[in-house]
């Protein structure tokens, strides 16, 4: 994502993202929340990135330790993959009427500031 410019430089590649990207010029969403959201993957088995339910409390603390984070940005990154997953989940079942005029969820927006 780095390599193609940040979170701006993948929303200009959607097609009809205009109001998302609005949405985003108005926000200064920062880019080092990338960076440790990176950290905290990166420090992820296998078997953990293919499947996030399996995290649990010492798994967490492990992959805190890992990234050099706190388990609170943990927790924020999973709750983040969820609602992305099921948005997605909407998005491809045909209900993209809700995204279109809303833009971006407000809860997941809010954690990439």
């Amino acid at each position: 994502m780095k390599k193609m410019g940040g979170i701006e430089g993948v929303m200009s590649f959607l097609p009809g993202v205009s109001k998302i990207k609005s949405q985003m010029d108005q926000s200064g969403i920062d880019e080092n929340v990338i960076k440790k959201n990176e950290a905290v993957i990166l420090s992820m088995t296998k078997k953990e990135r293919e499947n996030p339910k399996i995290i649990d409390g010492s798994r967490k603390k492990r992959i805190a330790n890992g990234s050099g984070t706190d388990i609170a940005t943990i927790n924020k990154l999973l709750k983040q993959f969820k609602m992305m997953s099921e948005m997605m989940k909407k998005m491809s079942k045909g209900n993209m009427k809700g995204m279109a005029d809303k833009g971006i969820p407000p809860e997941l927006f809010n954690q990439l500031k």
